[in-house]
This record gives structure tokens, C-alpha cells and sequence, in this order.
């Protein structure tokens, strides 16, 4: 169910990001907050709703990883998918079919560890559970590579602060 949803996600995430008035607006926040700001747009409470809506797809991720993938409590039951996560955003280039091409390569990536592990092969269980973190800094160092695609498509103002000036 949840790979069904991801396809509808994406693709109403990238219509609403390139054919609304309220995405053109959102990704002007982005990439230029000042003009953004000067334009009369609250920068701030469209920069609150982006959190808000990346918070409610993190707490879905979320559900469907302690109700579906490991349904008992485990501590450490994230353990460390959020920087694959992070590493998602840096393949992606902020381009959103290739951030679903990414979240499946890293799942491909995950599934063949546990299925390596159930086949009992003869490499130890922690390297093969570390499959997913090798494959992500593998990928994260052909990407870097390439200075000109990781920074070509970054928002101008990613991680800058916004001041309003009166």
C-alpha cells in the first residue's frame, strides 16, 4: 500500500511544486526569500508549512516503520535510516522522481541485506547489515564527484536564516 501511495505523493508533490500559484510561490521562497518577502508573501508561515508538511511525510515514514517493518519495540529501531534519508536529498539533486528512484535504490539496497542474511552466506551478519550505509556512501561519493549537479539545483537560501527588514 504504502509503495502506492509514495507514486500518488510524488506525483501530486511535483504538479503542486510546478503548476500552482502556491508552488511557484513556495519554491520562490526557497530559492529567494528577500524578493519572496518583498513581493508581500509571509515567508515565514510558508516556511512553517513546508516543516509541517516534511514533519507529517517523516511521521508516516515513521508508522509504517514501527507498524509494518518491524512491529515490536526494538530500541534503535530507526538505526541511523535518517541519514539515508538525508543522503536521499543529496541524490536527488531536489528533483522529486529522482528522490523516488533513490528511495528505491536504497530499499533494493536494504532488502538484499536481509535477504542475504535469511540465505545464511557466509560474510558476517553486522557487514551484511551495514550493506545499506555502504551502498548510501558509495553513491554519496560518485554523486559528489560532480560539483556542478549537487549545487545546481540547491535553493539559493537553503539554511540561510530570514530577517525581515521594515
Amino acid at each position: 500500500m504504502l509503495i502506492y501511495f509514495s507514486f500518488a505523493i510524488l506525483a501530486c508533490i511535483s504538479w503542486f511544486l510546478r503548476k500552482t500559484h502556491a508552488g511557484l510561490i513556495l519554491r520562490a521562497v526557497g530559492d529567494n526569500h528577500d524578493a519572496a518577502h518583498a513581493m508581500g508573501y509571509a515567508v515565514l508561515k510558508i516556511r512553517y508549512g513546508a516543516i509541517a508538511f516534511g514533519g507529517g511525510m517523516a511521521g508516516i515514514a515513521g508508522a509504517y516503520l514501527s507498524l509494518y517493518y518491524s512491529p515490536l519495540w526494538s530500541q534503535d529501531l530507526a538505526s541511523g535510516r535518517g541519514w539515508i534519508a538525508l543522503a536521499l536529498v543529496v541524490f536527488s539533486a531536489w528533483r522529486p522522481y529522482w528522490l523516488l528512484a533513490g528511495a528505491y535504490l536504497f530499499g533494493g539496497i536494504t532488502y538484499l541485506s536481509l535477504y542475504l542474511q535469511g540465505l545464511g552466506v557466509l560474510i558476517p551478519a553486522p557487514l551484511i547489515s551495514a550493506l545499506p550505509y555502504f551502498g548510501t556512501i558509495i553513491v554519496l561519493v560518485l554523486i559528489s564527484r560532480d560539483r556542478r549537479r549537487t549545487r545546481l539545483n540547491q535553493p539559493a537560501c537553503l539554511g540561510k536564516s530570514f530577517h525581515a527588514v521594515v
